[in-house]
C-alpha cells in the first residue's frame, strides 16, 4: 500500500492525523507527545481496521464470559463432590481435545473460510452454555454435564483459535502486525486482571447460574460482531481438511531455526518458570493464605502495565532477541522470587515475570504473523496451541513434583535458573532466532484484505476512519 501524499490532514505513520502543535517547527513532535506515542499502545490496527475491530472487540467480550465458566465449573463440581482430584480431573478432560482438535483445527484454518470456523465454532460453545445454564437451574445439577461440557469446549475452542490467529495477518496491514498482536496480548492481560475477580464476586452474591448466563450472553453479543466481519476464505484449494496435512505445517516449522527457537523459548517460560501450580503452596510458606487470589493475578498485573506501555514494541526491528531476553527475564524473575523475604516482594517478581512473558508473546507472535506463509498459517497456529496447553502442563507437573522432593522454594529457583540457562543457550544454538529482523520480512503478495464485502455486509455500518494510515516502506535490514 502506497503512502499517502504530503498534506496538512495526511496521517502519521502510527495511523493517526497530524494536529497543530503534535510536531514542532522541524517537524518533531512535542516532547510529552513523543513520550505518550513510545509509552501508549499503538491503536492504529483497532482505528484503521474495521474488521480487526470487530475482531478484537468480540474476542474480549468472549473472553471475559468465559472465564466466568472457566471460575464457575471447579466451584460447582467442588460444591457437588466436594473432592479436589474431581475438580483436578477437569483438566484431565480438556487436554486431549485440546491437542487433538487444536491439530484438526490448524489444518481446518487452512483450507476453509477462517471466519466461518470461528462463527460456527462460537455457536456451538453458546449452545454449551446454554446447557450449563439448564442444568445449574436443576434442583441438583448433575455432575457429568460438567465434565462433557468441559471436554466438548475444549475442543471446539481447539477448531476455533487457529483460525482465528490466522485471521489477523488478513485483517491488518503487514506493518501493524506488531501492534495489532500488542492489543490482543492486552486484551488477555485485561481479561486476567479484571475477569477472575467478577466471576468471583457474581458467583459469590448471585450464585453459580448467573455465571453461566453471562457467558451465555457474551456469546450471544460475539456472535452478532463476528457475523460482521467480511469472509476470510483459504487460499487453498477448498477440500476435505486431513489430519495428516499437518505434518506439512510441521515440516515446515522444522525448516525454520528461528520458528523453532520462538516455540523453545516459550516451553522454557512455561515449563522451568510462571508456576501457577505452586501458588497454594507459596502463600502458606508466606504466611499469607489470605494473598493467594494477589500471587494468581500477579502475572497479569505485569502482563497489563506492559501492554500499558508498550508503544515502543513496533520500534524495534530486532523481534528474536525480544524474544530471547524476556524469556531470560521471565526466569531471573522466577529465581529471584526464590530469594525474596516476604510477600510484597514475590508479587513485584511474579509482576516483572509476567511482563516480561507479555514481550516475549508480543514478539513471538509478530514473528508467526509476518514471516509464515498465510497458506500455511493455521497449521502453524495449531502447533502454537499444541506447544501452549502442553507448555503450563508440563511446568505444572514439573514443579509439583520438584516442590514434594525438595521443597517451594527450591523448586521456584531451580525453574527459574533452568528458564534462565534455556534462554541464555538459545542464540549460540539457534542464531536465526537472535539474528531476526522484521525488516528482512516484507509483505507477502498475499498480504491483501481477505474479500470485497458483499452487498449486505456493504450496507452495514461501516465504522471506519476517515483517513487511513500511511505506510512506511519496508527498510532493507541493518547490518
Amino acid at each position: 500500500m502506497s503512502s499517502a501524499p504530503d498534506a496538512p490532514d495526511a496521517p502519521d505513520a502510527r495511523g493517526a492525523p497530524d494536529t497543530p502543535g503534535t510536531p514542532d517547527a522541524h517537524g518533531s513532535p512535542d516532547p510529552p507527545d513523543r513520550l505518550r506515542s513510545r509509552l501508549l499502545p499503538n491503536t492504529a490496527p483497532w482505528r484503521s481496521s474495521r474488521d480487526f475491530r470487530l475482531a478484537w472487540t468480540s474476542g474480549t467480550i468472549t473472553l471475559f464470559g468465559s472465564i466466568f465458566t472457566m471460575t464457575a465449573i471447579p466451584l460447582q463440581i467442588a460444591d457437588l463432590t466436594g473432592s479436589p482430584w474431581a475438580v483436578g480431573a477437569v483438566g484431565a478432560v480438556e487436554l486431549v481435545p485440546t491437542v487433538l482438535f487444536g491439530l484438526y483445527g490448524g489444518v481446518l484454518a487452512d483450507r476453509a473460510d477462517r471466519r466461518t470456523v470461528a462463527l460456527v465454532s462460537e455457536v456451538a460453545l453458546a449452545v454449551l452454555s446454554a446447557l450449563l445454564l439448564a442444568n445449574a437451574l436443576l434442583g441438583t445439577p448433575a455432575v457429568w454435564p460438567l465434565y462433557v461440557a468441559a471436554g466438548l469446549a475444549a475442543a471446539l475452542q481447539g477448531i476455533q483459535q487457529p483460525s482465528v490467529e490466522a485471521m489477523i495477518p488478513r485483517l491488518v496491514p503487514h506493518d501493524q502486525l506488531v501492534a495489532a498482536g500488542a492489543l490482543l496480548s492486552l486484551r488477555w492481560s485485561v481479561g486476567g486482571v479484571l475477569g477472575p475477580a467478577a466471576a468471583g464476586l457474581l458467583i459469590a452474591t448471585a450464585g453459580v447460574p448467573a455465571a453461566f448466563l453471562v457467558d451465555l450472553g457474551t456469546f450471544l453479543l460475539s456472535i452478532a460482531l463476528l457475523a460482521r466481519i467480511r469472509p476470510v476464505p483459504s487460499e487453498r484449494d477448498a477440500e476435505k481438511p486431513r489430519l495428516g496435512e499437518f505434518v506439512e505445517g510441521a515440516r515446515y516449522a522444522a525448516r525454520r531455526p528461528d520458528l523453532i527457537g520462538t516455540y523453545l523459548a516459550d516451553l522454557a517460560a512455561t515449563v522451568f518458570a510462571l508456576p501457577t501450580a505452586l501458588f497454594p503452596f507459596l502463600a502458606e510458606d508466606l504466611d499469607a493464605t489470605w494473598a493467594l487470589g494477589l500471587l494468581y493475578s500477579a502475572g497479569a498485573v505485569g502482563g497489563l502495565i506492559a501492554a500499558a506501555t508498550g508503544g515502543w514494541t513496533e520500534r524495534v526491528h530486532r523481534h528474536g532477541r525480544l524474544v530471547v531476553l524476556s524469556a531470560a527475564l521471565v526466569g531471573a524473575a522466577t529465581a529471584a522470587a526464590a530469594f525474596a523475604p516476604g510477600l510484597w516482594v514475590v508479587l513485584l517478581c511474579l509482576v516483572v515475570a509476567g511482563g516480561a512473558n507479555w514481550i516475549g508473546d508480543t514478539f513471538r507472535s509478530a514473528i508467526w504473523n509476518q514471516s509464515i506463509p498465510d497458506e500455511l498459517r493455521g497449521r502453524a497456529a495449531g502447533l502454537e496451541m499444541l506447544i501452549g496447553s502442553a507448555g503450563p502442563a508440563l511446568g505444572d507437573l514439573r514443579a509439583g513434583g520438584l516442590a514434594a522432593r525438595q521443597g517451594i522454594r527450591a523448586a521456584l529457583r531451580t525453574g527459574g535458573l533452568l528458564c534462565f540457562g534455556s534462554a541464555a543457550l538459545l542464540p549460540a544454538a539457534l542464531p536465526a532466532l537472535w539474528r531476526y529482523d522484521q525488516r528482512a520480512h516484507p509483505a507477502p503478495p498475499s498480504a491483501e484484505p481477505a474479500t470485497q464485502p458483499t452487498a449486505e455486509q456493504a450496507a452495514l455500518p461501516a465504522l471506519e476512519p476517515a483517513v487511513e494510515p500511511a505506510v512506511e516502506p519496508a527498510a532493507e535490514p541493518s547490518a
